[in-house]
Order: structure tokens, then sequence, then C-alpha cells
């Protein structure tokens, strides 16, 4: 059978792939500890009770009707209100794109930009933008991060392919990492941008930028995310932001994403939405809109939500930190943000107990898999180098008791290579 170029191109995600075969291994009984997806187990981190009643109440009111294709106004209006109030930015709740999470948003912004061919430029390790330039027909420029810019690229990084780039991505808190991008970093790239619009001027498309900062609500400590718009409101043209409910308030499985930007480009992002039928469910919009505007539970909420992650990712961050003075050639990014922890498991060339040699970072991969019960997502997953000893590190599906066992596991499995 012959399928389209497009369908015969498209890869089934890697890291849907190792997740579904883990949790096979857990379903056969295996203790095996799943860190890799980029999820919640409910039982552990449940939505907000008041946006679980609301979910209820709106079914109850036969809220079950087509939701229009920009999405229901008490939704936008409290979008608006939520970002104008946590983000010191202002966009028309006409101007708010409402879709059934935040996929359909980021894949209907590269649409309406990229023409085939087009130059999409975004620094890996990040999440699926292979995959959406892949699924535009773009042209991927990769810029490899490094653990000293704590995997979050500059202005000078994507200074020499801006001149005919039609789009540059962005995530912050970026996915896989959890690290933040520095007011700093962002004024630099907003520069850039703003500056290589001056020269298009009206005669080219412009250079735009997409902004993922679903994880904004997720930062620890010191740690602040920025807006682009609101650093720069020159930008405002220029930039398109993607956000939801999925991961601030672990309802992935609710489906409710937003998206806000230029009026222009929203619109025709409305038309793609529009004919995906990729709504977000009536009810759903009604409950969130109406939980957002209850600023007190949803501080309260988040302030737990917070707190019970940072625990589990500074657990494991101690916990490798020990393995290093420990003197394993490990090691471990201090959490900054989201969900996620950064660590290295610097193991190529060694040997196992049953003397194979560990000669790939997949053989490594492999080992932990096999040897420790621990999952893990390789950097490579994300767009880096094969060459990278850097994995993403998911703290959404472990509970904190887990934290101490799954490092004595990590530790015996190191304990047990030696020098090849």
């Amino acid at each position: 059978m012959k399928f389209s170029k497009l369908a015969e191109g498209v890869k089934t995600s890697p890291i849907i792939t190792l997740a579904a075969e883990i949790n096979e291994k857990i379903q056969r009984g295996e203790p095996f500890y799943n860190l890799t997806i980029g999820d919640f187990n409910p039982a552990i981190f449940q939505i907000p009770e008041l946006l679980k009643t609301e979910i209820s109440k709106a079914y109850n009111e036969n809220e079950t009707n087509y939701p229009g294709a920009k999405g229901l106004p008490v939704l936008r209006n409290a979008v608006s209100e939520f970002v104008r109030k946590h983000l010191d930015v202002h966009y028309d709740p006409l101007d708010i794109l409402v879709s059934s999470g935040a996929r359909p948003l980021l894949y209907a912004a590269y649409q309406t930009i990229v023409d085939p061919g087009d130059k999409v430029v975004f620094p890996v390790p990040s999440w699926n933008n292979d995959f959406y330039t892949y699924l535009s027909s773009g042209e991927a420029i990769m810029i490899e991060t490094t653990p000293a810019q704590n995997f979050m690229p500059s202005a000078e990084d994507f200074q020499p392919y801006i001149h005919d780039a039609a789009l540059i991505v962005l995530c912050s808190p970026l996915n896989p990492t959890g690290t933040v991008m520095s007011k700093e970093k962002l004024e630099a790239v907003c520069d850039l941008v703003l500056a290589e619009n001056r020269r298009r001027g009206d005669a080219q498309k412009p250079l735009y930028m997409i902004f993922d900062n679903i994880y904004w609500q997720i930062t620890f400590g010191d740690n602040i995310h920025h807006n682009a718009v609101a650093l720069r409101p020159e930008m405002r043209p220029y930039a398109i932001f993607v956000d939801g409910l999925s991961k601030c308030f672990a309802a992935t499985g609710v489906r409710v994403g937003w998206s806000y930007g230029p009026a222009d480009v929203t619109a025709k992002m409305r038309s793609l939405v529009a004919h995906m039928g990729s709504w977000a469910p009536r009810a759903e919009q009604v409950a969130s809109g109406r939980f957002l505007a209850q600023a007190e539970a949803v501080e309260a909420y988040m302030n737990n939500f917070r707190s019970e992650i940072q625990q589990r990712l500074q657990g494991f961050y101690k916990g490798f930190q020990a393995l290093k003075q420990q003197g394993f050639t490990v090691d471990a990014i201090e959490p900054q943000a989201a969900m996620y922890l950064t660590v290295q498991l610097d193991l190529k060339g060694l040997k196992t107990a049953g003397g194979e040699v560990l000669d790939t970072n997949h053989a490594v991969h492999r080992y932990i898999l096999d040897e420790a019960k621990v999952g893990l997502v390789p950097f490579s997953y994300f767009g880096a180098s094969e060459e990278s000893s850097w994995y993403r590190l998911s703290v959404g599906t472990c509970r904190l008791q887990d934290v101490e066992v799954i490092m004595s596991n990590l530790q015996a499995a190191l304990s047990m290579l030696k020098s090849a």
C-alpha cells in the first residue's frame, strides 16, 4: 500500500513508544518506575477540586453542544484577565483562541506561518519542534545548546540563521530541561527579532516567534518566567503564545489550551483549528473559565502543587549530587521550573557485571532501564545529538516516598559498573 509522502515520512514519538514499553512492564507486575512521560498520575496529582466541581456542574447544565471556533467568551474573558494580572500583558478576549490542549495550537501556528521550504529555527533539546517542522514541510535549523547555558539558547545562537528564517521557536520553562530563560537572554532574542523585522520592512514575510510557555506558573525560588511582549511591547505583532491548563493544573486529560498573539495570525489559526475540529469540549471550557476567575482557589492550588513538584525534584537533585560526590559519573542541574530534572549519566565505556561494554548512549539507556528499573528520556529523543549523555527525569507519576527507592536502585546499578 502506498501512502502520501507526508505519511510515509512521519515517525512515531520515541517518548510515547518508550513510555508504552515501560507501562507494559508495570502491567506485568515488574517493580518499574516510569519517569519518562510529561504527564501526571491522577491518583497522586489531582486536578483542582473546584475545577472538577465546575466540570460536573457544566455537564449538569447541559453545556454539551458545539463551543464555536474561537472558544467560549467565559473562558476567553478569564484568560484575558489571567494573563493581564500575572504576566502584565493585555490581550483582548477576541484575540484569544481556545483549543483542545496546546498541541493543535502549536500545529496551527506552524501551518499559519511556515511555507514549504521555510526555515524554522529552534534550540535542541526541545519538545516536538522537529515533528511540527516536518508536518509543515519546513526546513529545521536545530541549535544544540549546552549544560553551561542551562540548555537555553542565546541571541548569538540564533543570529546566523534568522536572515532568511520564517520562524523561531522558544519554550520557557523548557521541556525537557526544567530550566528558565533569563530576562536578559529573552530581551536579546526579542531585540534580534525586532531588528530583523525592521530590516525586512513590509516587502517580506515577517520573522515570527512561537513562545510555548505552558509551564510558566511552575517556577521555584528566584527563578521567574518572563513574557516577551511585557519586556518588549514592540514584539506584539510577531509573538504567538501557547498556554493552557494541562501542566500547571495537572489537567493533561481535560484538554483545554489557549493561544494569544497578533489578531491576523490567530484569525488564520482559528480557521485551521475549526477545520480540524480540535475544539476544547464545551463543558470543560465553561468550567475552566469559571475556575480561572476564582483567584484564591487558583493560588491555593498552585502553591501546594508547586511545593509537591519541587520536593520531588529537589529530592532527585540531592540524590544525584550525592552519587556524584561518591565518584559516580553522574550529574544534575538544580531544578528551576516545570516538572522535569536534567540529569546526566556519563557511563559510556564502562563494563557491566556480565562483561558487556556500554559502548553507546543507547546501551547506557538500556542498562538503566533493565538494571535499575527506572525509565528516563534521553535528550537525543528531543533532537539533541546521539552523543548527549543527558536525560529528562519527569516527576508527574512519582510519589514522594519513591524518590529514595529510585535513587537506591540507581546507586545499586551504578555500583555494578567497572572500567572497561
